[in-house]
């Protein structure tokens, strides 16, 4: 590279990176929304591949949000903004190079084909799926020596992140990494913020690399060589229903959902859009475009806020919202656009603002707030015919969830002692007809009520619960006369060791099944002078802190199941075991900076159909006690199919994840 770019010229080419990310994340997650849940038709061969191609298109949905946060924390980096605008759908010719056509298009092989030729590594000979043709032929270029920043060609979105790769290569060289990036790292997003698989904090020319290459490797650029791909998933994707549909033709997985969807009626030609106006599923396209929006709205302002609670808060709400379409998108995509109900479905067009800058900090957080109620209430009022899945349950979580993210952002505001954040129940309406859109995972089991056995001795009284017991053992080996197991009746007793002894004993089970009441005078248990989570391998994650979970007080010791089979969730019962759970107790460490205090009460809540948000400082371990992470603010999986243990990286939603929350 002979002159390397500008600051002004890299910052370009990140902003054009950051839109394709955004319009691939909306194709994938329109077609994923076009699918059908099920069909009393299918064989099971057909329905268990319809639920396997949603959670790959969903996975790699997730995976295109990573990408968008780390091109974000690329330009944050460089002392530019993280940028979330973006062309309509759908794009017309000079945005992207002449070989990108990006539209909404529900589930077919042509689509299928057409990500695969999007995603396509470089060098790769594979051309477009028919019906994907671009309206014109043209070269971008920017002049040699023009101050002005401008687009360049590419063939595939992998080229240009080796663009972007070799000049910052150049321009650290030439002006030396501390000039090149001047970034604020409080604006960083990393994995203990933002729950998606390989998102890292950029602040030098290594980190920017490594955040380079995730986005390559997992999906634009990366081919065949690497089974998890997006390539190598659409590629299995698309051979996979080319079979299924040559054994059986009338096969239909999809929805016949909208090409080209578009809520606002076209001034021009309409031939190629199809404009979503039924009066009543309109109502239902435009809360699922402002819940779009707004969190857009909220992942900018996360990117920006430099203060942890605030940022960590702001992301929670953009994340939350951005689940809160799904059933709409499900909806919308399994009934009619208009009054013909053999026209063409309808689809969460993705509609943007006219233009997304972050608002200024004094204020921002009422701004939205006041924009969630607006939200609440529209939900509140809608017919519940049209909503996906299980109706009421389903839509009374959504009006939920706006509640209590209104409350956060009302809690940074400092206002949050004047709104309650519990929402209103959905109104008792009419039966409605049965949805077409099937309903989604059942609940989880509620957990069981506890059986707490208590032995009083001497000195001491034992409390065991047994459903917190993970059968860590500790009490048969190490106080043998006490803990009897597998003995008929009474099987405690605690005065046959030193009351200290018996004490021990019961700080060493992790679970918290064993506590204790002393009545000699002694020391009840305390809090641990520093908040510690051991990673167990193959099983929970076992907490000693001052601890609240869901809302309540849950004592000093905790083994919270991570593995999402537990049918006593949060707290683990066992069930890794029969489910056959396999995650390593030694993931790689992250951030590990001191924290300026390293007690005090950590709070662990339980949110709806996701992971654990945990509030509160504390040192995340290995088995082996080697430091992961030390955080005031994570969000942990409880699924069991993070890519990025411990921390939740979205891929519940593609798993169809089920628990309750706080």
């Amino acid at each position: 590279m002979a002159h390397p770019p500008s600051r002004e010229q890299l910052l370009y080419w990140l902003h054009e990176a950051s839109e394709i990310e955004h319009h691939l994340m909306c194709c994938y997650l329109y077609a994923a929304f076009s699918l059908k849940r099920d069909d009393a038709g299918w064989t099971a061969e057909q329905r268990a591949a319809v639920r396997r191609w949603h959670e790959a298109i969903m996975s790699v949905v997730f995976d295109e949000m990573s990408h968008l946060a780390l091109v974000g924390n690329l330009a944050a980096a460089l002392g530019g903004a993280a940028h979330m605008n973006r062309p309509p759908f759908p794009v017309d010719a000079g945005p992207y190079p002449a070989g990108f056509v990006i539209r909404l298009q529900p589930f077919s092989a042509a689509t299928v084909e057409h990500f695969k030729f999007l995603e396509r590594p470089s060098g790769e000979a594979l051309t477009d799926a028919a019906g994907f043709t671009p309206q014109r032929h043209y070269r971008r270029a920017v002049p040699e020596g023009r101050l002005s920043p401008g687009p360049r060609d590419y063939e595939t979105v992998g080229e240009l992140y080796q663009v972007l790769a070799q000049s910052l290569d150049a321009c650290a060289a030439a002006m030396g990494e501390a000039a090149l990036f001047t970034g604020d790292p409080a604006c960083q997003v990393d994995a203990t913020l933002a729950p998606l698989n390989g998102v890292i904090a950029v602040t030098d020319l290594a980190s920017a690399q490594q955040a380079i290459s995730t986005i390559v490797t997992q999906g634009e650029g990366a081919g065949e060589a690497s089974a998890d791909s997006h390539f190598s998933r659409f590629t299995r994707i698309g051979e996979e229903l080319a079979r299924l549909s040559a054994a059986d033709p009338a096969f239909a997985p999809a929805w016949p959902a909208a090409t080209n969807p578009v809520m606002n009626a076209p001034i021009h030609s309409a031939e190629d859009r199809v404009h979503i106006s039924g009066p009543r599923i309109v109502r239902w396209l435009d809360i699922g475009n402002a819940l779009y929006t707004t969190s857009l709205r909220c992942l900018l302002q996360g990117f920006g806020a430099r203060e942890r609670r605030a940022k960590a808060t702001w992301l929670a709400a953009s994340f939350a919202l951005m689940r809160a379409t799904l059933p709409v998108g499900q909806g919308l995509a399994a009934r009619p656009a208009g009054e013909d109900p053999g026209g063409p479905h309808a689809g969460l067009t993705f509609t943007p603002l006219r233009t997304l800058a972050r608002l200024p900090e004094d204020g921002a957080a009422r701004w939205v707030a006041e924009r969630l109620g607006q939200l609440r209430q529209r939900a509140i009022e809608l017919p519940l015919e049209l909503v996906a899945g299980e109706s009421a349950a389903t839509w009374q979580a959504v009006i939920d969830l706006l509640a209590s993210q209104q409350a956060a952002l009302l809690g940074i505001a400092g206002d949050g002692g004047g709104f309650s954040a519990t929402a209103a129940a959905v109104p008792a309406r009419a039966a409605a007809a049965p949805a077409p859109a099937p309903a989604l995972a059942q609940a989880a089991a509620a957990p069981v009520e506890p059986k707490i056995e208590v032995a009083r001795g001497s000195a001491v009284t034992v409390l065991f619960d047994a459903q917190r017991c993970i059968h860590s053992r500790h009490c048969v080996l190490d106080a043998p006369t006490v803990f009897k197991a597998n003995t008929p009746g009474e099987w405690i007793f605690p005065d046959t060791v030193p009351v200290e002894t018996l004490v021990g004993v019961a700080h060493s089970c992790p679970s918290g099944a064993i506590r204790y009441q002393r009545h000699d005078g002694g020391a009840d248990e305390a809090a641990p002078p520093v908040n510690q989570l051991r990673i167990r391998e193959n099983g929970p994650y076992a907490l000693h802190a001052a601890l609240s979970v869901a809302g309540r007080d849950d004592g000093f010791r905790a083994t919270l199941c991570r593995c999402g089979a537990s049918k006593n969730k949060p707290w683990c019962d066992g069930s890794h075991a029969e489910a056959g759970f396999v995650a390593s107790g030694e993931p790689a460490s992250g951030s590990v900076e001191p924290l300026a205090r390293r007690d005090g009460p950590l709070a662990v809540t339980p949110m709806k159909n996701g992971p654990l948000r945990l509030r509160g400082n504390l040192e995340i371990c290995a088995g082996t006690g080697r430091t992961v992470a030390r955080i005031t603010e994570a969000a942990l999986c409880r699924c069991g199919q993070s890519k990025n243990k411990p921390f939740c990286d979205m891929s519940h939603l593609a798993a169809g994840f089920s628990a309750d929350g706080a």
